[in-house]
């Protein structure tokens, strides 16, 4: 199965996708090693040079199965964190908040089709309030004591499923980075997230991820630059983008947002450790 970028955005090159897809295939085959489903990577594990580089992939056989089952996705994502945990390679922190979000909002200076000057300038605004959280670990934990920096999948692993005869296997970690848990399954709904916790055996973080959804929609709004290279955006994201609209600046997750009032994020109280964590803790 071969698979190729069918645009690069703005901000990023040839050289940094394929370093990406580097990461990706090693993580991916590192996973793979140690016993856990994901789609492996097939020969020559590597990019091929160009300017849209292609990877290659083991075919799999897949079988619809409608939407995909809450409990399921939550497991799905539990397992693959457990898997991820050990970081076999040096990842980016918070790789979906890059400085391709703010090239594309840049690039969305010259086209407001679907973003209005005013959308542009809250998603800019939000961002830079979001990224010194999100972005950065010791400002994650900060405001979010508790929180557990790991590698993760970065794009929605709920949906990035292949469903088999043999069972689910993982896909499409080209967005691999570390970051807080919370991420993954935070835009697949709270059936999900609800599930994952189960699966986990761990509570995620109460308002984290209002924070993550935030985030989520800044890059969608950042995406938008992106609909004139491929027009079938457009129509998707036009409702995520209302529900942007109508939210509160950051998801209301941070309270009065620095960049409006100009005043600090104030610190919330350190929430109880997981029952995993204190198990690994307990036993060294």
């Amino acid at each position: 199965m071969v698979r190729v970028p069918t645009v690069l955005p703005p901000g990023l090159d040839p050289a940094g996708q394929a370093e990406q897809q580097r990461r990706e295939i090693a993580v991916c085959r590192w996973v793979w090693d140690a016993g856990h489903p994901v789609v492996r990577p097939a020969p020559p594990e590597r990019p091929v040079a160009g300017d849209l580089p292609p990877t290659f992939w083991e075919r799999l056989t897949a079988v619809p199965d409608g939407t995909p089952d809450a409990g399921a996705s939550g497991t799905t994502v539990a397992r693959l964190h457990t898997a991820l945990r050990p970081r076999p390679v040096e990842l980016d922190r918070m790789h979906p908040l890059d400085d391709s979000v703010t090239a594309m909002l840049d690039a969305l200076r010259h086209d407001t089709t679907h973003v209005s000057p005013t959308d542009r300038d809250r998603a800019l605004r939000e961002r830079a309030t979001i990224l010194p959280v999100l972005g950065d670990e010791a400002g994650c934990a900060d405001r979010f004591p508790g929180t557990r920096p790991q590698p993760v999948h970065g794009d929605p692993p709920a949906y990035n499923v292949l469903r088999t005869p043999d069972g689910p296997y993982d896909a499409d970690l080209e967005h691999l980075c570390v970051g807080p848990v919370e991420w993954d399954p935070t835009v697949a709904g709270p059936e999900v997230v609800t599930a994952y916790e189960r699966a986990a055996d761990c509570p995620v973080d109460a308002e984290l991820p209002a924070l993550c959804e935030a985030a989520r929609l800044v890059q969608l709004v950042a995406w938008s630059a992106m609909v004139p290279q491929q027009p079938g955006l457009g129509d998707g994201m036009s409702p995520l983008l209302e529900l942007w609209r109508a939210s509160e600046p950051c998801g209301g997750a941070l309270g009065r947002c620095s960049t409006w009032n100009h005043t600090a994020v104030v610190p919330r109280g350190t929430r109880q450790p997981c029952r995993a964590a204190a198990r690994s803790t307990s036993a060294r």
